[in-house]
């Protein structure tokens, strides 16, 4: 509603007596072109009917002519709505119009009322000794001419100044229905696709063919638009990480997009040539350093075209958290849409992640660096106990543990230290070596300066975000269940959220507000946040898309595939995600930690499993033959992902839970 505005009235008779100004509302502060008439009927209804004429409050219900308004009834849904609200976001939320709702006015209708009004004053006020009586008349009076002046029929044509001044929008075409809207948008989306040049070339060139409002419209019509964009479009990938990424590709290839994987030569996902998913497969020798590898890469890029295989490169992205910071730095250096480096690097330093928060005025936990033995004591002091000492830079709560005194510090500090150096990166993860002398040592690679920061209790959450354009279009709430600690390792999770409403926005909010303080304006976001008995808190931000189960649970809830989102920010186009007013279904998953030490024998428990109609997958992350550690022995190993659907969130946890305790791993 318009906040009212005070507007003079002067009653011409009272202003010559001296009498004080009365003030009446009115909904702009110049008071509109009928402010004075309308000031005269509302007098006139105040004085016939009483003070509380125009309350519609509950105060004023027994005053008035017409009913009280019901109150609104209370929110009811357990899930924060994970698009922004917008009153026109979706052609169907737009009000209809009924054309009997027009309204018609003329100001001949006051004159001619105060002319044939004898008791009324100068501009057809009522005089204050007039009986009640004959003031409900002239509003009677007032009603009728008002319908009479309705039902006749136009004398003449009024010029342009006139409508609009008295009748407007006048003669003016209608305003089309939601229907009609959305036909005639499509009729267009339509046209502009059919005058595309034919055949593949440069996206951008194609982008920019397209009229804005169209690339950002919202709903169906508007997510086939951004995906007709990709189709021919060259996508450079950067590493393709574990196979269990496997499915990015293929959606990638679904939508028409033409892959350059650049990879190490030994890569699994080399047989996707082969298989028709990739257009071209570029190796690079991923144990060379750093500087080395983006060298190649960016030559290998610079050099796409020249075969007339694919064509120069329209986009870069990665799914892979170790290739991010790469991957940001190509696209700068060739002038490609993609995130800011300084803000990837940033992101992927916790401490520098702090530094940004608390600048911006966002809630942050105490925190020290440890670079050496000798800062132990000193950070220990600083930030107090219970603590939580993790890499600065890392991923998969690998080197993260919690500490309750300082004895217990010192000595987790060597322990993370023997960890870290352990540590091997395997198709594009850090995971722990297994002696077979694969991969390549992290020690060479990773920084092992360790963070020590105040230990965050509550709840723990993900937040899944897709930003274009600096705002966020998109920001969906999971669960997740309490980590084993001491190592943080995680153990369940839950889509939709079943938090109270009012702490998921202010963890959507707070997440958001870090992804911006971090310098971000576009692309998916992996938030980790907790809802601790301080409030809202973060814990880290990832700038790629979930990994495990992240992508399927906010494709089958929300109805939102943040493998195209990703792919719309890589190529510059905006992302519009389209989702669910209410979720679709629910999903629990479990990362089960395996509860005892051995030799993994056989995985016909994990088939078994899988083979449950409410099981969507049991896909086993150990090989037979491997060897797991239990959580009595050190950091506990996952032996597989567990994901169940079900109609409420209760009830997908309920049963994820009990699976995932009936689940008996074959160890040696």
């Amino acid at each position: 509603p318009h906040r009212p505005w005070p507007i003079r009235n002067i009653a011409p008779e009272r202003a010559r007596r001296g009498a004080r100004i009365a003030m009446a509302p009115a909904k702009a502060p110049c008071g509109g072109c009928f402010s004075g008439p309308c000031s005269v009927l509302r007098r006139w209804k105040r004085q016939s009917l009483g003070p509380h004429a125009w309350d519609t409050s509950p105060r004023g219900t027994a005053f008035s002519k017409e009913p009280a308004r019901p109150a609104p009834s209370p929110h009811m849904a357990c899930w924060a709505s994970p698009v922004p609200y917008t009153p026109l976001a979706y052609g169907t939320w737009q009000r209809e119009v009924s054309e009997e709702s027009d309204v018609k006015f003329d100001l001949d209708v006051l004159e001619g009322a105060a002319a044939h009004n004898p008791e009324a004053g100068p501009q057809g006020v009522s005089n204050p000794k007039s009986t009640p009586a004959s003031r409900r008349r002239h509003l009677r009076e007032i009603d009728l001419a008002v319908r009479r002046l309705d039902r006749a029929p136009p004398q003449g044509t009024a010029d342009f100044r006139s409508e609009q001044l008295l009748a407007s929008p006048g003669t003016l075409p209608k305003v089309p229905t939601p229907v009609e809207r959305e036909t005639a948008q499509r009729e267009l989306i339509a046209r502009v696709l059919r005058e595309l040049p034919a055949g593949a070339g440069p996206s951008a060139e194609r982008i920019a063919k397209v009229p804005r409002r169209l690339l950002t419209l919202r709903g169906n019509d508007g997510q086939q638009l951004r995906r007709e964009m990709l189709r021919g479009a060259v996508v450079v990938f950067f590493t393709a990480g574990y196979e269990g990424k496997r499915f990015i590709f293929e959606r990638a290839h679904s939508l028409g997009v033409r892959i350059v994987l650049i990879e190490s030569h030994d890569t699994w996902a080399k047989t996707l040539l082969d298989e028709g998913i990739i257009a071209k497969f570029l190796p690079v020798d991923m144990s060379q350093s750093s500087e080395d590898v983006f060298r190649d890469a960016f030559a290998l890029i610079r050099q796409l075209g020249e075969d007339g295989v694919t064509g120069a490169a329209d986009g870069i992205t990665t799914f892979v958290e170790l290739s991010v910071p790469l991957a940001a730095r190509l696209t700068e250096a060739l002038g490609l849409p993609g995130m800011r480096p300084a803000s990837v690097d940033a992101a992927r330093d916790k401490h520098r992640t702090r530094a940004a928060l608390e600048a911006a005025g966002l809630p942050t936990p105490k925190n020290a660096l440890i670079r050496q033995a000798s800062d132990i004591v000193d950070a220990g002091r600083y930030v107090g106990f219970p603590a939580v000492l993790k890499p600065v830079s890392g991923a998969a709560s690998l080197g993260v543990k919690k500490v309750d005194s300082l004895q217990e510090l010192e000595a987790c500090y060597r322990e993370v230290m023997d960890e870290l150096s352990s540590l091997v990166i395997s198709s594009g993860a850090l995971v722990k070596g297994d002696g077979s002398g694969s991969g390549v040592h992290a020690a060479d690679v990773v920084d092992l300066t360790v963070l020590l920061e105040k230990y965050l209790d509550g709840r723990e959450v993900d937040i899944d975000i897709v930003m274009s354009g600096g705002e966020w279009r998109y920001a969906a709430v999971s669960d997740n269940g309490p980590t084993q600690e001491p190592y943080f390792n995680e153990t369940w999770g839950l889509c939709p959220s079943v938090l109270p409403i009012d702490e998921q926005r202010s963890l959507k909010e707070l997440a958001v507000s870090c992804v911006r303080a971090l310098g971000f304006s576009s692309g998916v976001f992996h938030v980790e946040c907790k809802y601790t008995s301080t409030g809202p808190q973060l814990i880290e931000v990832n700038a790629r898309m979930g990994g495990g189960p992240i992508r399927e649970c906010n494709r089958l809830v929300w109805g939102v595939d943040l493998v195209e989102e990703a792919i719309f920010c890589a190529l510059g186009v905006p992302a519009r995600p389209v989702a669910s007013k209410k979720p679709k279904t629910c999903i629990g998953y479990n990362f089960v930690n395996a509860k005892r030490s051995g030799k993994l024998r056989s995985t016909a428990t994990f088939e078994k499993i899988a083979a449950l109609p409410c099981v969507l997958t049991c896909d086993p992350l150990v090989a037979v033959g491997d060897r797991v550690t239990g959580v009595e022995d050190g950091m506990p190993t996952w032996v597989c992902q567990l994901v169940t659907q079900a109609d409420t969130p209760e009830k997908a946890l309920d049963l994820v839970l009990r699976l995932e305790s009936e689940l008996d791993v074959e160890l040696d």
